[in-house]
């Protein structure tokens, strides 16, 4: 009993704990903004290095032979030019509750009310980054069905792909 009131008093505290900021702001990649001196990290989401590629059908010879051709693009600067696309010079607002060993805020951030984690994802430019969150799998298994993005084609996923470069 005790330790489902202290669980729920937790939780309420955590939640009234989180902070915004808002501003225009300069976007680093795929998942990662700069508002003023404030570096976030989009929660939930990885999406690909700036330097990163990945491969995109260019030829499909029959489906009877079902053999495709395939052409290295820079995933990772699309991503990064969707989002600034997306964001447009507008600006935003991202909700945070805590920091990263690298001291980014880990936070969820908006363009008026398109929550703009969940539209990396769902659009196939990031994918859910499940060792933190399961929160955005459902978008990510819709530009997966929906062959959006990075979904297109082959990539590595961005986290094996940073501890390979």
């Amino acid at each position: 009993m005790y330790l489902r009131i202290i669980i729920l008093i937790l939780i309420f505290f955590s939640n009234s704990l989180a902070e915004e900021i808002s501003g225009v702001p300069k976007i680093v990649d795929g998942d990662t903004v700069y508002i003023n001196d404030n570096k976030f990290r989009l929660e939930g989401i990885d999406a690909p290095e700036v330097k990163q590629q990945c491969k995109k059908e260019s030829l499909k010879i029959s489906s009877i032979i079902g053999f495709t051709f395939y052409k290295d693009y820079s995933c990772g600067k699309v991503s990064k030019e969707k989002l600034t696309s997306k964001i447009n010079g507008s600006e935003i607002k991202c909700i945070f509750t805590s920091k990263d060993r690298y001291k980014r805020y880990i936070a969820t951030c908006y363009k008026k009310k398109t929550n703009l984690n969940q539209w990396m994802v769902r659009n196939g430019y990031a994918i859910a980054y499940r060792r933190y969150s399961k929160k955005y799998v459902p978008d990510e298994d819709f530009a997966k069905e929906n062959k959006l993005g990075l979904w297109q084609g082959k990539f590595m996923n961005p986290e094996k792909w940073r501890k390979l470069n």
